[in-house]
């Protein structure tokens, strides 16, 4: 027993297989997010069934769609499997994981799109991936995590990196607007309240319970911005509902389950870390599906974030893994 933590002690080699899973797990929900990212770029330019009207989707539509869809998907899977009285929580864990779905993922969504419009992406993908060190901030002062040089060695490359990636010191330069740099202040504050919030919760619960109730939170919230008779105005066609659909559960469902598994196996400063492989999928998958140039200035980007994982998951002396954070399944 490891008296100091209060936990039980857990073999090197057991902890080793725990952290790769975590690792995989999230690195699998960025490459999802990463082929969305495309799929998204090539359905409003056009590329993407022309004629469809899929560029005209508006992205608060898109955003509340994700989260709906994802719902009703795990909902019509896991109620009839499980059975609502096996799903019910406790009024004081549906309220946090309430808060989770809308100050964590609803929120981080909402205000990255809100930062995308009134600045650009670059400055967007720049402030909203400094939650690493809002994570590690947070963890350390609450003493869950000890401030290791390969942590803070990890969390700067990962910085530098995206900045190369997307750009930052090129075309993509930061466009300062007051509005748009606090909305993408807001979306880093959330990613990083969700990779905190969740990683308390799925103590207790599994990864499904957690993400019914979460895209629940999202649904409700994003209904009340935007009631169904302005989604219904829009007179989609069936292309793009098609669309929407498949995009909800491949942004949404997908990643954030393995997101969510993630987790269970890794602290929430490693977890967020690995996140930072996103914007280097997006923009690897964007090279080949949609020929977009991969300078070499963005390849040393992508190497350093990939230094940056290297780095944050090699074992320090005197620190033990932690354990799965809770149920897996």
């Amino acid at each position: 027993m490891n008296e100091a933590a209060g936990v039980p002690a857990v073999a090197p080699s057991k902890q080793a297989r725990t952290s790769s899973r975590g690792y995989l797990y999230i690195a699998a929900a960025t490459f999802s997010w990463g082929v969305c990212a495309t799929l998204g770029r090539a359905a409003f330019t056009g590329r993407l069934l022309p004629g469809s009207g899929i560029q005209e989707i508006n992205p608060l539509i898109l955003a509340q769609c994700r989260t709906t869809f994802s719902f009703l998907a795990i909902a019509m899977v896991l109620i009839p499997r499980r059975g609502w009285a096996n799903l019910r929580l406790p009024w004081a864990d549906v309220a946090k994981i309430f808060v989770l779905g809308t100050a964590g993922v609803a929120a981080s969504n909402y205000f990255y799109y809100l930062a995308i419009q009134r600045t650009n992406v670059a400055t967007a993908i720049i402030v909203q991936y400094t939650a690493p060190v809002w994570v590690l901030l947070y963890m350390v002062g609450r003493g869950r995590e000890r401030p290791t040089v390969a942590k803070l060695t990890s969390v700067f490359l990962a910085l530098f990196g995206i900045a190369l990636v997307i750009g930052l010191f090129g075309k993509g330069k930061l466009q300062l607007d007051g509005l748009g740099l606090t909305a993408a202040l807001i979306a880093a504050f959330s990613f990083a309240y969700y990779n905190v919030g969740a990683h308390s919760i799925l103590e207790r619960y599994d990864r499904w319970i957690v993400l019914l109730y979460t895209t629940l939170a999202a649904a409700a919230f994003w209904l009340m911005v935007n009631p169904p008779n302005r989604i219904a105005a829009a007179h989609y066609s069936s292309a793009a509902w098609l669309f929407l659909i498949v995009f909800a559960l491949l942004s949404v469902l997908v990643p954030f389950s393995l997101y969510f598994a993630g987790l269970q196996h890794l602290e929430p400063t490693k977890a967020i870390i690995v996140s930072c492989l996103e914007p280097v999928f997006s923009i690897l998958i964007a090279a080949i599906a949609l020929h977009e140039i991969v300078g070499p200035i963005q390849a040393l980007g992508i190497a350093l974030v990939l230094a940056a994982i290297v780095v944050v998951q090699r074992p320090v002396r005197g620190e033990t893994s932690i354990p799965a954070a809770g149920p897996v399944d």
